[in-house]
């Protein structure tokens, strides 16, 4: 167990949505840069081959999979949305709380895209602006960014066995552990107890 207390649900709750509101606003803004700013499907080398802008508008889902699937995007995005926001509910942890909060705000702003961007609602197609050719053969944006290493900070806070309420796997292992050597102990010293009470009472009965 950590020394740190738990944090209340109201204070995770508001870690999560202040932190996905700023990833979301951050996503929202260097896509209308993009847009209003970037030539379309035209490489705008930043740092050479390393990091380079490429502006395209993406039917599927993040780093251009799934094109042509926009609808059942849209609704995964929605599903997964309401999963972290119903999650949140039961979140205590510090850690739990930053990671949710920054994986709903890359969900959100792909999301936003989906639901307000052309060609039409929920089949809007996501703004992508990020191309690092030497790493990645695809072009992706912000909220993509958030989602990947949202999802393997959760993978490795399940793997750590932290615990959305703050506690960790062992702690509750070793409360099991505890508690079944206690009970085990209390059975072998109930009928030690007896006999040692059993032959007093003949004796007693004996005398009387």
């Amino acid at each position: 167990m950590t020394g740190r207390r738990p944090l209340r649900r109201s204070a995770a709750g508001a870690i999560v949505a202040i932190l996905a509101a700023f990833v979301l606003a951050a996503d929202q803004f260097a896509k209308h840069l993009t847009v209003e700013h970037l030539p379309a499907e035209k490489v705008v080398p930043v740092l050479g081959e390393f990091l380079q802008l490429f502006y395209i508008r993406n039917s599927g889902a993040a780093f251009s999979i799934g094109a042509g699937m926009t609808w059942i995007f849209t609704i995964a995005l929605a599903v997964v949305a309401v999963v972290i926001v119903w999650k949140t509910v039961g979140v205590r942890s510090r850690l739990w709380a930053v990671v949710l909060g920054c994986l709903l705000g890359g969900v959100l702003g792909n999301l936003t895209d989906r639901l307000f961007r052309e060609p039409g609602f929920g089949r809007g197609h996501v703004i992508d602006m990020i191309s690092m050719p030497w790493m990645l053969p695809a072009i992706f944006n912000v909220a993509d960014m958030f989602i990947v290493t949202g999802m393997i900070a959760v993978a490795l806070l399940v793997v750590i066995g932290l615990r959305l309420d703050g506690t960790r796997e062992r702690d509750h292992a070793e409360r099991a552990d505890a508690a079944a050597t206690d009970d085990a102990a209390e059975r072998e010293a109930a009928p030690t107890e007896d006999s040692a009470i059993g032959p007093g009472t003949t004796s007693t009965a004996a005398e009387g």
